[in-house]
């Protein structure tokens, strides 16, 4: 039998916040009770209503700030309230960092049972307009008017209604609304469900999902956007190997970012993963590189390679340095990318790093500096082959503190290395993203 939901108590009521949780919702404590309130910072007495009631919690939306705390903020986009695309608009930038701060070492402590000997300064950067790479949602309803596009509303349903973006690179973010007007003058606004943006240094891609045939017409309209707009247009009529451009090639010419401290262009398809925030990678690429301390001798492993990010740069400073990654299409970029940078002491090699690497021949080899950069569910499988290697110094580059908290555990509790350093990386301004960096080095021999 289902149980009913129980109804959120009618009407206004007031709470005094004391308290961020680590998705930057206000926590207040109403009649006994945990109540997040979203919107709200430690400190601020609120008015709120109630918008769900459970068990051990309930929830509630702001409806006046009866006092603000002095890390308010006043949000520089118009939508915060409503996109669901960063949640701490609201909060000076500042205190941002600190909640990330806190966050990372809160997870360290709690899952890891580990803590830093020493907490990195934050890297940070341009807090608007900074990211490159986005999927946005499009979506015809009648009653809007125009066809919608960007994120999500911040319950997940329904898109939000928005016509600029404060987050999204401005050759993009402050052209929502051409894009809503452009869509609506296709013969199919109803079948191009989403858009992906890649942007490179020079060129801005946007790569339309439609579901239908577009006509000719379709075609000529985008056509002029995209000339109008100084924006390039591809198509996506099926999967991922169906992008082609509006002339049915799919011959795609590459896009590139540069790393100016290293000397190197790196290139990338519109649809490979890259860091989002330029200005953070290029000095999280330096920040990488000091931490590992790298010498004209050092034998250096980079897994979870990627098209050679952080490879590329480390083979301009040793003696070699080996990049495996789960995918070949990866591999192959970072085989292009080292050729077109003429770097020729660095070997790439496709292999899934959840699986044992022991056996490997790549995997015997002897190194004595690892860098890491894995997805969210982190490197917990790949840890004993990494420790089996006795690397003196192993970067970690994470982006879920949870899941380096974990190997964090494992890699101090385990197996004996120090938690040195860690700090956070303003990756996603913003937004309750966590973006670090951790340094373990080998404990010395007495």
């Amino acid at each position: 039998m289902s149980r009913k939901r129980k109804k959120p108590p009618e009407g206004t009521f007031q709470a005094t916040i004391h308290a961020l949780s680590h998705d930057g919702k206000g926590i207040a404590s109403v009649e006994g009770k945990t109540t997040f309130i979203p919107n709200s910072l430690p400190g601020e007495t609120v008015e709120f209503n109630y918008t769900r009631c459970k068990s051990s919690f309930d929830e509630g939306r702001v409806t006046q700030i009866l006092q603000a705390s002095p890390d308010r903020a006043t949000p520089l986009c118009p939508h915060t309230d409503v996109c669901g695309a960063c949640s701490l608009q609201h909060i000076q930038h500042d205190a941002q960092i600190q909640l990330k701060q806190d966050t990372l070492l809160n997870q360290l402590k709690h899952f890891g049972q580990t803590a830093p000997k020493t907490i990195l300064a934050p890297i940070t950067g341009p807090t608007h307009y900074y990211r490159l790479k986005a999927r946005l949602g499009a979506r015809h309803v009648e009653k809007k008017g125009l066809p919608l596009v960007g994120f999500r509303e911040k319950n997940g349903r329904y898109l939000a209604v928005m016509d600029s973006c404060a987050i999204l690179h401005a050759s993009v973010g402050k052209k929502i609304m051409a894009l809503r007007t452009l869509l609506s003058t296709l013969s199919c606004p109803n079948q191009i469900p989403q858009i992906e943006i890649a942007i490179g240094e020079d060129t801005t891609v946007l790569i339309i999902r439609h579901l239908v045939p577009l006509t000719p017409d379709d075609l000529d309209l985008l056509a002029a956007f995209s000339q109008k707009e100084d924006l390039c247009l591809y198509l996506q009529p099926g999967n991922k190997e169906t992008i082609q451009t509006l002339e049915g090639s799919q011959d795609l010419p590459l896009l590139h970012y540069t790393l100016p401290d290293h000397g190197l262009t790196l290139y990338f398809h519109p649809i490979d993963f890259i860091q989002v925030n330029l200005d953070i990678n290029r000095k999280m690429v330096n920040h990488a590189l000091a931490l590992l301390e790298l010498s004209p001798s050092d034998n250096v492993l980079d897994l979870f390679c990627g098209l050679g990010n952080f490879t590329l740069a480390i083979a301009k400073q040793c003696h070699h340095v080996t990049g495996i990654e789960g995918t070949q299409t990866m591999v192959d970029r970072a085989y292009y990318n080292a050729k077109m940078n003429n770097i020729t002491n660095a070997d790439f090699y496709t292999y899934d790093l959840n699986e044992s690497f022991s056996n490997e021949a790549w995997g015997k080899q002897p190194f004595n500096k690892i860098l890491i950069d894995p997805p969210r569910s982190g490197a917990e499988a790949a840890l004993p082959q990494i420790v089996a290697l006795n690397p003196e110094r192993i970067v970690y580059v994470s982006c879920n503190p949870a899941t380096l908290a974990r190997d964090a555990g494992i890699l101090v509790n385990q197996f004996g290395y120090q938690l040195e350093k860690t700090g956070v990386m303003d990756m996603f301004p913003h937004t309750t993203h966590v973006e670090s960096i951790a340094l373990f080095t080998r404990k010395q021999k007495k």
